[in-house]
């Protein structure tokens, strides 16, 4: 008679053997994985996406992490009292916001990342390495700029958004050292930016996430969110779409709100050379493993 736990071995070689074609299509390929604020949730769930990290690179691919954090910057803005204003999504970013935005986003939130990878990969000397788009001037950057109908006069006016900036180079050298080490190594980068004069942005995670993997002509990007992926009018999972039909549920308004700028970040990926975007649900558990290695995915997939 067989025992459950004697079930449960034979399911997990069954799932392993499963997942052996596409382990073989990801071997040595370049992985880009936007780590979202919303989906980064407690501490058992950034443990578990470490872990996955770890198992990504045991696995013969090269991730490489970016991650937001505009909730935990909106809470330590509020607890140095300094109000938050934001236009089409993008936060208002004056002096000293940009200055508590680095502080999190660079400091607290990306070392806490490389730590859980590294504590996650210690048995097999995987090591996260927190940086940002400063560093070796990975992410060179120009001033975001934006304009808006006045709804009065309607006219278009200029927006001044402040110290938010735009990727105008990626110098991702330093990313190309780190993932070809022979060391496992795990780039983990946080979205600030230098301008060409030195000065300090707040850049949006996902457009860093895209750029970056744009530069590294990653296999696949993954954009992990809050939501299971992009759905249709009828409130339904998309699982396959081109960038024709993403661009055309912009236009038609059936995608809204959050779900543009990341429809729109994932075109211009595959526009810089990404094979293809994933927005999926980062809070569900192995969420990037059943994406990568198995027949349905989990999320939506964007191609070309």
């Amino acid at each position: 008679m067989i025992t459950k736990s004697e079930e449960a071995g034979w399911a997990t070689a069954k799932t392993l053997a499963e997942a052996l074609p596409y382990i073989q299509i990801y071997d040595r390929e370049t992985v880009v994985i936007k780590y979202g604020g919303h989906a980064m949730g407690e501490d058992e769930v950034a443990k578990l996406f470490a872990a996955d990290a770890v198992l990504l690179k045991l696995m013969g691919l090269h991730p490489v992490v970016v991650h937001g954090g505009g909730p935990q910057i909106s809470r330590m803005l509020d607890r140095a009292g300094v109000k938050s204003t934001f236009i089409d999504g993008l936060r208002v970013t004056d002096e000293a916001t940009m200055e508590v935005a680095e502080m999190v986003l660079s400091g607290a939130i990306n070392k806490e990342i490389a730590n859980w990878i590294t504590l996650a990969g210690r048995e097999a000397d995987v090591r996260g390495v927190g940086l940002s788009g400063k560093d070796a001037r990975l992410i060179t950057v120009t001033k975001a700029e934006r304009t808006r109908k006045d709804p009065d006069s309607n006219i278009e006016q200029v927006v001044d958004l402040g110290f938010v900036g735009e990727p105008q180079k990626v110098d991702a050298e330093l990313i190309e050292v780190l993932i070809n080490s022979e060391k496992d190594y795990i780039p983990v980068v946080a979205p600030i930016g230098v301008s060409e004069e030195g000065q300090t942005f707040n850049v949006n995670a996902d457009t860093v996430a895209g750029a970056l993997a744009g530069a590294l002509k990653a296999k696949r990007m993954l954009l992990l969110t809050d939501v299971p992926g992009v759905k249709d009018g009828n409130g339904e999972l998309i699982r396959q779409m081109t960038v024709a039909e993403a661009a055309e549920l912009i236009r038609t308004g059936v995608a809204n709100g959050g779900m543009i700028p990341k429809l729109e970040t994932a075109m211009a990926a595959i526009a810089d050379g990404v094979e293809a975007v994933v927005i999926l649900d980062g809070r569900r558990p192995h969420a990037m493993l059943v994406e990568l290695f198995t027949e349905f995915g989990a999320g939506t997939l964007i191609k070309a």
